[in-house]
């Protein structure tokens, strides 16, 4: 009987500690971990955040000129986000050489360490249950998928939840290697993705708390200042040089109008980023309208205004972003962990046991809704080939024309520089002929989506691509 206690004793705190929870959601996700990127979902950014890479891998990692492969005749160099999840990409390829899914391992292991921190700093604010809850509803949303692939959105965003942690552990104990660890943190959090920026504006209630020394809040305030300088000066001074200088855009920010203008069509598609892409769970969504009430009836004041403050920030962003916010689940995800919280005040609201059945119930549903993305359908596999094959008839540093639409994953496959066009573009000689006269030496075509012969002359005809030679 008394073993058996122990036992029980013993599980229920494994059990409820977010250490066990966090390693398990990592282990639960190294299934897959090595796979290219071919899931169906957000294989283009995937590729393209490769293509960085191992552009940094072979041809220098110099981290003001990322460089993609899809620009044709141009460099390829882009004005894009501050390239530091690529760089650690590169610096992984330095000791392991370079591998199709080192960014998946990167993102995975930063974004459980900002799991963690995010539980921390939960629990110093308020308490230990409600970090829990908070912090389990966050690790299985949208959170669950995106933290594997070879994106920067949960990298970026678990950078400046540390970053807060540290602001935190300063403003209270006034330790001066936690104000750098802020700075260092946030700054690269948000330099990897501007959407990060919202979480700073949570800081501006510091305002209204007394208890804290006025030279510590100063100083976060300094700090904050010196990173919202530094994102400015990539994004709106560095990033539109390199735009003027090497003529490729990667994104065309709105202006406020401009974005509305472009959402308002979109509203069903807009609130469904937030009804479901967000929490992957409707009963996660039930809790999170209930913690609403709950977080509104509690009467914290300073918390609401830090709410609201980073609603409105965020609000911004997404008119900024126009029609781009309701068509990407992923760009959501910095309101996650708020949506995450809420729910979290209404889980602690309840008894414990029903409390643990909603939790059950939310792991399970949102998992369930995430696993197809662990999986690589196999008529995706054949592009594994395209670089060898490439290899055998293409040089190097020859152009090519691949047919591979708007998507770079064909275009990344095959490890080559050029452009990557639609099907119905090749069905126009004088298009092909456009693009030879701009240097285009080959042409490579997916026989899956295009089965037409060209009048060039033809290298090779395998299974899935054929391979052409364009005469000068």
């Amino acid at each position: 009987m008394r073993e058996s206690t122990v036992f029980r004793f013993s599980a229920t705190a494994i059990l409820s500690d977010i250490r066990f929870w966090i390693l398990f959601l990592f282990l639960l996700r190294l299934i897959g971990i090595t796979n290219a990127p071919l899931e169906i979902g957000h294989n283009w950014r995937q590729a393209l955040t490769n293509m960085i890479t191992r552009n940094f891998v072979e041809n220098g990692a110099n981290l003001l000129y990322p460089m993609i492969d899809m620009a044709g005749e141009k460099t390829g160099i882009i004005g894009s986000e501050f390239p530091f999840f690529n760089y650690l990409g590169y610096l992984f390829s330095v000791v392991f050489d370079y591998s199709h899914w080192s960014g998946r391992l990167i993102n995975l292991v930063v974004s459980s360490f900002g799991l963690f921190y995010f539980y921390r700093l939960i629990k110093e604010l308020y308490h230990e249950r409600l970090a829990f809850s908070s912090t389990l509803v966050l690790a299985v949303s949208i959170w669950f998928g995106f933290s594997r692939k070879i994106m920067p959105d949960t990298f970026s965003v678990s950078l400046v939840i540390i970053g807060l942690y540290f602001a935190f552990r300063y403003l209270k104990d006034g330790q001066k290697w936690a104000a750098l660890y802020f700075f260092l943190f946030c700054t690269m959090g948000v330099l990897c993705k501007i959407p990060a920026l919202s979480f700073l504006s949570l800081l501006g209630v510091l305002i209204f708390i007394k208890e804290i020394p006025n030279r510590r809040k100063t100083t976060i305030f300094l700090l904050s200042t010196l990173c919202f300088v530094s994102v400015c000066g990539w994004y709106f001074y560095w990033v539109p040089h390199l735009l003027e200088t090497y003529q490729y855009q990667l994104y065309f920010p709105k202006s406020i109008l401009e974005g509305y203008r472009e959402i308002y069509p979109k509203l069903p598609e807009l609130f469904e980023k937030f009804y479901f892409s967000a929490l992957q769970s409707y009963v996660a969504l039930a809790c999170c309208l209930a913690g609403i009430f709950v977080f509104i009836k509690g009467g914290n004041r300073l918390a609401q205004i830090a709410l609201a403050l980073f609603t409105i920030v965020f609000i911004l962003f997404i008119l900024k972003t126009g029609a781009v916010f309701p068509t990407h689940s992923y760009y959501v995800l910095p309101f996650v962990p708020i949506m995450a919280l809420l729910c979290g005040f209404f889980l602690v609201k309840i008894p414990v046991r029903y409390q643990s059945v909603l939790l059950a119930l939310i792991v399970v549903e949102a998992i369930a809704n995430q696993q197809h993305d662990f999986f690589i359908k196999s008529t995706e596999l054949y592009k594994l080939e395209l670089q060898a094959s490439t290899d055998q008839y293409i040089p190097p540093n020859d152009l090519i024309i691949i047919n591979g639409g708007s998507s770079p994953q064909s275009i990344y496959f095959a490890n080559r520089k050029g452009w990557t066009v639609e099907n119905e573009q090749l069905n126009s000689p004088l298009f092909i002929d456009s693009l030879r006269g701009l240097g285009a030496k080959y042409l490579i075509i997916d026989k899956s989506t295009n089965s037409l012969d060209f009048d060039e002359h033809l290298l090779h005809s395998g299974a899935n691509y054929s391979f052409y030679r364009l005469a000068k």
